[in-house]
Formats: structure tokens, C-alpha cells, sequence
């Protein structure tokens, strides 16, 4: 005898056989090249999404993502003890920009816009009467626009700022102590509206100690391109922008030349003016990648920046661009992670339909394999041609899928899609080899009752470890995810994505979902065959036959492992997506509610209080306006805290008006704002709220509000969230108006359907906050967006498969089925009373998935918002409320009923036409 050590496949076999199945080949064909399709367009879609978050982070971060470098000033010290005036100061401050520039690395350079030199002043209070509007003079240096050294303007009025001597004393020395020494600005158009001077005039400045500044208005400007970027460090230039120095100010400036930058220099101290080389990002140059390396690069400056240096020897450095970094990085790490559970639940109901559909197929093949097995064809040799078949197969679907996510990704990703492709390749043989060996093994049934107990109990047994090993990896995932959380923990300038994402313990807390819905759909597994077992019992008891007939099927069929298995997982995974879907948006709403606090919001940049009231009661005339309340809110007003000083938001507000207004929002109602009723005497009442505990109710405050008086103040109550910020203090304003301390509002808040029209008609009075336009920039902020359109794909995909994993468990018992209904039909069952049997036998798992499946998938999604870390994706301090999306259940429900009644109408056309001959041969089905 030859003995043979490789197998000897057929190979006219091996091309004949897919012909006789084709229609299941071509199914599981589609299902791996619709898997592998999601799977490598997803990661690479992640990736360009990180790299348009990197960008949109950058441009939204604005000035804090520039680089700054500063340096002191060279000594002005004149040989008569005072000051010497520099004529050709503007030069040496532009040349800064270049010795700055020569110190970046060529990486970080390629990543930063060409530098703008800027010297400003310290912010000084405009002494008009309006101590909330602040002015700083600024000079800037370089700009796109401009060929002499800073942005280009147009004079419209007067003329540019000069110098105020002459040229042959322009390197005059001024002693210490003399009177403020003069400086010209010029102002813009906006600006010199706003506080209502001309060329020629003077501004009534002080700085913060009190001390007089001589500063005159030389003329009028129009930027000749307000887009320059110069303009953007400096806003206040063009028009009065509020905020800037806390809620409730207003911050102009007056435009130095360089001309009039000298005498700005004696105008103030070494402290009291600074020069800046700004250098902004280039959003478009930057990507999830080189951030690490661009985040690094400004550490080490940063690390290795000198002090403020007092003679300009040494540059300091100043950023928060590795912060902003930072902050992206870990929100992609976040939005990766969480794309990475959408991805493994996919895929492990993906492999569960794959290993369905080859079990059907192995069913189809089973007697074709069995006269194989007895003709002599060894089992290597049949795996080998089984093996050749599902490869080229798998390999070819799973290139084509490829090649479509090639066509709508930037690239593909191949990891992701090996669990699919190996499913495919490997199915296939190993349950056609099994098949083949169990119809041919020749073991006879033991006649023992012992021996037989024995075979059953070894089966079960092997069947519970099985069960067991998986019911131990979910807890050891949820366990893992608990513990430490979904965000991967990658080092500084390492990658991120879902690629990395598999090699650092990523894969096994991403796993929790999906694992926690494979563990609750073998729960149901061992118990659906005890209740279909107690109801057989019951209605046998029945004297309606269709019930017993039902029963009986369902209870038959019942302990099949893979069509349960299936569809309970697919649709618990869909119902966890749509519920954390609906967590996000929810989040994202109450996010865009506390930030602006109503429907609309009005900041109004007068400190004037009739004109606020004014500006209140237009909006309040408007049509589709409910609620209009206003409000003083400040920023930086200094409260003691018992030993402490602290420096919270104040809201000085009707908090009769404020609670009403509340109400009708879905903001927290504020139930302890009736306790801020003026006092008849004592300390006005108020409202504290602190991240730190360092305001708490019963504490004893004392608050410095502007200029005005202290105000004795008592913490009756927690203080409703208002805005984005943690630390917050309310007061009523008749209270704090009865103690003696005047109120400017500057804050007006509309509610109803037309409060954002109003609020927008009005926006000339002000800076606008309109909800539902913050909840459009959340909603599209690329990690959102992206995120939730994978969950919506993820969903429908998951959904797709179930149903196919119903058809597919339908065909595989159809033949059973359909020949016992017919054997009944001999016997008198009428063609109605057949569907009634079999929607007995089909309904009953798919009831249970329905029932059971958004119930498991609520259950995990009610376990993961913390550690899915989905406050990172809407923004909010704290995790977001579980929100259940019912509507959507019951689409789940109905599709799937939808779908089980749709596989009967099926079955019944194409089998109602069984000839009785057909039906009672011997071994016939």
C-alpha cells in the first residue's frame, strides 16, 4: 500500500461542486464583501476624521493655540537718570520675529504661519463714567496685507499716528516721575463710535493704580482687509468685543504706528507694555499624527524657555497649543475606542451569520458529502477540496470588498476585516469535514441506558465549559472596562486609531458589548427549550390540535444554538447602539442648553442699563418670544470665602423671573431661587455653586463687586447650573439693589420659537448665543459627526444581519418543517391551519429576540456611558443621562415580525405545490 503524506484533492470536483450551491456560496460572498467593505473603510474614515478634528480644534482654539514668545526690553536708562526715547524701536521690535523664527524646529516652522510682532499695553479702564469698558493701545508688526510692517488700514478720518516731537528731538530723554507723556492712536471706525470722540480728542484712561494716561486720538480707520490674520490677535482694534476681560466688560484699543510706538515706550513701565512674536497654526498643515510630534516640540521649548528676560537676551516661550493637542488627542482616543466596540459588535455578528449560512450550506451538502465519505474519498483529502473552495471564495469577496472601501475611504484597512475573511475561509471545511465524518463513522447506539446517559452528560458538559469560558471573558471585559476605562493608554507622540487601538489591551474592554450580548443570548438559550418544553406540556392537554402541532415544532427546534444565538445578539447590539445614538444627542442638547441657558441668548456690549432694558423689551415684543429675563453677569469679582478669596461667575438676576425662565426649559428647575427674596436686613441671600467645595451653602460671604461697596452675603442653597462654568454664585437684584449696590444688566434671556430670530434682530446691541446654533456646531464637530453616523450604519448593518440570520435559521429548518405540515395535510390540516403551525414553530424565537434584545441592550448601555467616556464626545462635565430611544425599539420589534411573517409568506409559494408522492417516500425531504 502507497501512503500518501499530502492530501490528493479532486480537482474536477472541486471546480463542479459550487455550481449545484451556487445561491449559498454567492450569499456568504456578499455577506464577507459587505463586512469587509465596514471594515476597512471605517479605520481610515476614523483617521481622516481625527485629522479634521486635530484641524477644527486648532481653528476653534484661536489665540490659546499660538505660539507666543515673548522678550523683555533693552534698558532705556539715558546718562541724566531718565528715559531715552527710541526712534527706531519698530525696527528692533520687527526684527524680533526672525531670531524667534530661527528657533523653531523645520517640522513645528512647517506647521506655524509666518510670524505677526505685536506690543501691547496693559489694560486700562476708560474713566467716562463706564468703569465695564476697558482700552489697550497695540501696535502690530507684519501681516499679509501689508508691506510696511503691519496690516494695512485706510484712513478715513485725521491721519495715522505720529510722534509727538519733533524729529530732532526724537532721542529725547524724559525723567522719572514727570507727567503722563502723550502717545497718538489711531482708532477704528467701531471704536471711536463707541466711545463717541474724533481726531484730536483724548480718551480718559487710567491704568490699575489709578494713574493718568495721555493718550489722543490722531484719526479714523478702515481695515483694507479685516481678514488679515494680524487682526485676529488683536479684534478689539476694529470693534468693541465684550468678554474679553470677564462677562459684563468691553475691551476697545487704539492703534500705535511705528511712529508712536517710542512714545509708548515712555508712556509706560518695562511691566507695563509687551512684545510679542505670535506665531498662529496652520489648521490645514496639521493632522492626528503630527500633533504628537508638533505637541512634543512645543514641550521641549517650553521646557528649555528662559524667564522673563528683562534685557531681551532670552526668548520665553508661551503656548497652550500642546494643551489643545492634548485635548483633541484624547477625545480622538475616545471616539476611536468607542468606534472600535461599533466595530467588534459588527463583526461577531458578522461571523455568527457566516457561520450560519455554511451550516445551511452543510446541510445542503450533507448526503453529496456522505457518498463522498463512501466512495473512499479520505476526510484530508475532502477538507483539502473544502478548504481550496472557501478560500478562493473568502479571498476573492474579500478582495472586492477591499476595493470598494478603497473607493470610498482614504485607504483600507486590512486588520479589522482578517476576523471575516478567517471565519469565511475556515467554516466551511471544518463543518463539511465534521459532517462527512459523522455520516460515515459507523458508531452504533449503545444499548446501555448508563452508557448513554453518559454520552449525553459528556456532551453537555462540553457544552457548559464552552459556555462558561465566554460568560468568564465578558465579566473579565466589563471587569476591564470598569477598572480602566475605554481610553487607550498611549504614550506622548504614539499613535492613535483603530489600528493602534488593537495592540495596546484595547481589544478586550472594547469586547464588554459584545461579549455581554453573546453571555444574555446563552442565558436565553438554556432557558427558551424549558419553556417551549413546559408549553408543550400544557397544551397537550389542549383539545385544539394546531396548538399541540405548534408547540411541538417550536420545542423541536428550540434547541438549535446558532439562529437564537444570532438573533438575540444582533438585535441586543443594535439596540445598544441606538440607546448610546440617543445618549449623545441627548447630551449634546442638555450641553448646548447649559451653555447658553435659554433659547437665546443676548450679551450686550453697552454697560448702560437703560439700554439693556431697551434692548429687553424689543425682544420681548417679538413675535414667538415667551420669557425674556435679564441679568448682570460678571466675571472676576472677588468674593471671600471665610479665609479664602475666590473669584466665581456672579449672576445678579429676578430670581422670580430666572426660576419661571427655568421651567420652561429643560435646564434643572431652580426650587432654592425663592429663597433669594430681599431681606428686611442682614446679609443679601444667595445662591453658591463650586467644583472644589470651596463655596458651600451656610457659609458667610463677603462680595466686591466693580468699585462699589461690600456686600455681606449668605449661601442659603446650591445654585442651578448655569453656563459652562463651575464656580457660580446667584443674588436677586432687588436684594443687592436694597443693599446699596447698583445693577447694569448685560445678559438677556429669551425663551420660545422666536426668541433666536429676535435675539438675532437685535444683534447689533451685542454678542448672540442662539441654542440650536450651538447644538448644529456640536452636532457637526467632526468626532461627533462621525461618530454618530458610524452608530447609525453600525445599526442598520447590525439589523441587516439579524434579519438574515432570521432567513437563514428559516431555511435551514424549512425541509422538516414543511414535510411534517404536509404528512398533516394528508391527514386533513387545512392550508390555513398549516401557516398557523408554522408561524407556531417560527415565532416563538423571534418573540423572544424582540422582547429580550432591547433589554439586554439597554442593560449594557445603562453599564457603559462612564466608561465608554461619551462625555468626552458631548462635551459635558459629567456623564450623560441614559436615554432610551422607544420608538426605535419598536422599529426593531416590527422589522423583525415584519420579517418572520414575510419568511412564512415565502416558504408557503414556494412549497405549496409538494406532491404527496414527494412527501411520503421513505427518506423524502
Amino acid at each position: 500500500m502507497i501512503r500518501r503524506w499530502l492530501p490528493a484533492p479532486h480537482w474536477p470536483t472541486v471546480r463542479a461542486r459550487p455550481r449545484f450551491d451556487a445561491g449559498p456560496l454567492l450569499l456568504i460572498a456578499v455577506v464577507v464583501a459587505s463586512v469587509v467593505v465596514f471594515a476597512g473603510a471605517v479605520p481610515p474614515l476614523i483617521r481622516a476624521t481625527a485629522d479634521s478634528a486635530v484641524q477644527d480644534a486648532v481653528r476653534q482654539a484661536g489665540d490659546d493655540a499660538a505660539v507666543r514668545v515673548y522678550a523683555g526690553w533693552e534698558p532705556d536708562a539715558g546718562p541724566n537718570g531718565g528715559r531715552v526715547r527710541d526712534p527706531y524701536l519698530a525696527e528692533t521690535v520687527d526684527d524680533l520675529g526672525g531670531m524667534a523664527e530661527d528657533e523653531l524646529g523645520p517640522e513645528l516652522a512647517a506647521m506655524l504661519r509666518p510670524p505677526v510682532t505685536t506690543v501691547t499695553s496693559e489694560t486700562l479702564k476708560i474713566t467716562d463714567g463706564s468703569v465695564q469698558r476697558t482700552f489697550q493701545l497695540s501696535y502690530l508688526g507684519g501681516g499679509a496685507a501689508s508691506t510696511g510692517g503691519g496690516p494695512a488700514v485706510t484712513w478715513i478720518a485725521g491721519e495715522a499716528p505720529q510722534a509727538v516731537v519733533p524729529e530732532w528731538k526724537n532721542r529725547i530723554e524724559v525723567p522719572y516721575g514727570g507727567p503722563p507723556w502723550p502717545v497718538q492712536v489711531g482708532l477704528s471706525k467701531a471704536d471711536a463710535e463707541a466711545l463717541g470722540v474724533r481726531p484730536g480728542d483724548r480718551i480718559p484712561l487710567e491704568d490699575q493704580q489709578r494713574n493718568q494716561k495721555h493718550v489722543e486720538v490722531s484719526g479714523i480707520f478702515e481695515a483694507t482687509d479685516p481678514d488679515d490674520p494680524a487682526w485676529r490677535l488683536a479684534p478689539w482694534l476694529l470693534r468693541p468685543v465684550p468678554g474679553v476681560d470677564g462677562v459684563g466688560s468691553t475691551r476697545l484699543a487704539g492703534l500705535l504706528s511705528a511712529d508712536s510706538l517710542p512714545d509708548a515706550r515712555l508712556a509706560f513701565e518695562d511691566d507695563e507694555l509687551d512684545r510679542v512674536v505670535w506665531f498662529g497654526p496652520d489648521p490645514g498643515a496639521l493632522g492626528q499624527e503630527s500633533a504628537a510630534r508638533v505637541a512634543a516640540t512645543v514641550v521641549a521649548l517650553k521646557s528649555t524657555s528662559g524667564s522673563y528676560a528683562a534685557y531681551g537676551g532670552t526668548l520665553r516661550w508661551e503656548t497652550r497649543l500642546d494643551n489643545v493637542l492634548r485635548d483633541v488627542r484624547t477625545r480622538i482616543a475616545a471616539a476611536t475606542a468607542q468606534a472600535s466596540v461599533l466595530l467588534i459588535g459588527v463583526l461577531t455578528v458578522a461571523v455568527l451569520v457566516l457561520l450560519l449560512a455554511v451550516d445551511l450550506l452543510v446541510r445542503r451538502r450533507a448526503p453529496a458529502l456522505a457518498a463522498a465519505r463512501q466512495r473512499g474519498v479520505a476526510l484530508p483529502d475532502l477538507g483539502t477540496e473544502l478548504l481550496v473552495e472557501s478560500a478562493v471564495l473568502a479571498l476573492g469577496a474579500a478582495a472586492v470588498g477591499l476595493g470598494l472601501a478603497a473607493a470610498v475611504a482614504p485607504g483600507v484597512s486590512l486588520g479589522w476585516a482578517a476576523p471575516v475573511v478567517l471565519a469565511a475561509v475556515v467554516a466551511g471545511p471544518v463543518l463539511g469535514t465534521l459532517a462527512a465524518a459523522r455520516a460515515t463513522r459507523g458508531r452504533r447506539v449503545l444499548a446501555n441506558r448508563a452508557a448513554r446517559r453518559w454520552v449525553r452528560r459528556t456532551g453537555e458538559l462540553r457544552r457548559a465549559t464552552l459556555e462558561a469560558g465566554l460568560v468568564a471573558a465578558a465579566v473579565a471585559a466589563f471587569v476591564a472596562l470598569h477598572q480602566r476605562g475605554i481610553l487607550p493608554a498611549v504614550p506622548a507622540g504614539a499613535p492613535i486609531g483603530p489600528d493602534a487601538g488593537q495592540d495596546d489591551g484595547l481589544v478586550l474592554p472594547a469586547s464588554a458589548p459584545a461579549l455581554g450580548a453573546l453571555a444574555g443570548a446563552l442565558l436565553l438559550l438554556r432557558l427558551l427549550p424549558v419553556g417551549t418544553r413546559l408549553a408543550l406540556r400544557r397544551s397537550l392537554r389542549s383539545r385544539r390540535p394546531l396548538v399541540v402541532f405548534g408547540t411541538a415544532r417550536a420545542a423541536a427546534t428550540s434547541a438549535r444554538v446558532l439562529p437564537l444565538l444570532l438573533l438575540v445578539t444582533a438585535v441586543a447590539l443594535a439596540a445598544f447602539t441606538v440607546t448610546l445614538q440617543a445618549t449623545v444627542v441627548q447630551g449634546l442638547t442638555a450641553g448646548a442648553w447649559r451653555t447658553v441657558g435659554a433659547d437665546a441668548r443676548l450679551d450686550v456690549v453697552s454697560a448702560d442699563a437703560d439700554a439693556t432694558a431697551g434692548v429687553a423689551q424689543r425682544i420681548a415684543a417679538a413675535p414667538g418670544v415667551r420669557q425674556v429675563v435679564v441679568a448682570e453677569v460678571t466675571d472676576g469679582d472677588r468674593i471671600t470665602a471665610e479665609s479664602a478669596v475666590v473669584a466665581p461667575r456672579l449672576i445678579i438676576v429676578d430670581a422670580a423671573a430666572f426660576r419661571r425662565l427655568l421651567a420652561t426649559t429643560p435646564l434643572p428647575d431652580g426650587p432654592e431661587l425663592d429663597r433669594l427674596a430681599a431681606p428686611g436686613s442682614g446679609p443679601v441671600p444667595a445662591l453658591v455653586r463650586s467644583a472644589d467645595g470651596g463655596l458651600r451653602p451656610g457659609m458667610r460671604l463677603e462680595l466686591r463687586h466693580r468699585d462699589g461697596p461690600a456686600v455681606p452675603l449668605a449661601a442659603v442653597g446650591t445654585a442651578p447650573t448655569v453656563g459652562d462654568v463651575d464656580d457660580l454664585v446667584i443674588v436677586d437684584a432687588a436684594a443687592v439693589a436694597a443693599a446699596g449696590l447698583p445693577v447694569v444688566p448685560n445678559t438677556v434671556w429669551a425663551a420660545g420659537p422666536g426668541a433666536a430670530r429676535a435675539v438675532d434682530d437685535n444683534a447689533a446691541a451685542g454678542d448672540t448665543a442662539v441654542r440650536a446654533e450651538v447644538l448644529a456646531q456640536r452636532r457637526n464637530a467632526p468626532l461627533s459627526l462621525g461618530l454618530l453616523r458610524l452608530g447609525w450604519v453600525s445599526a442598520g448593518m447590525l439589523l441587516a444581519m439579524g434579519l438574515l440570520g432570521l432567513a437563514l435559521g428559516a431555511a435551514a429548518s424549512a425541509p422538516e418543517r414543511w414535510q411534517t405540515l404536509t404528512r398533516l395535510r394528508t391527514l386533513g390540516l387545512r392550508p390555513v391551519d398549516a401557516r398557523w403551525v408554522a408561524a407556531g414553530e417560527l415565532l416563538p424565537p423571534v418573540a423572544v429576540a424582540a422582547v429580550a434584545g432591547p433589554l439586554f441592550g439597554v442593560l449594557l448601555a445603562s453599564q457603559l456611558p462612564g466608561p465608554l467616556a461619551l462625555r468626552r464626545l458631548t462635551g459635558q462635565a459629567a456623564d450623560p443621562a441614559l436615554a432610551l430611544p422607544w420608538w426605535q425599539f419598536g422599529l426593531l420589534c416590527a422589522a423583525l415580525l415584519v420579517a418572520a411573517v414575510s419568511v412564512l409568506r415565502i416558504e408557503f409559494a414556494l412549497r405549496r405545490r409538494w406532491r404527496l408522492g414527494e412527501v411520503l417516500r421513505a427518506g423524502g425531504g
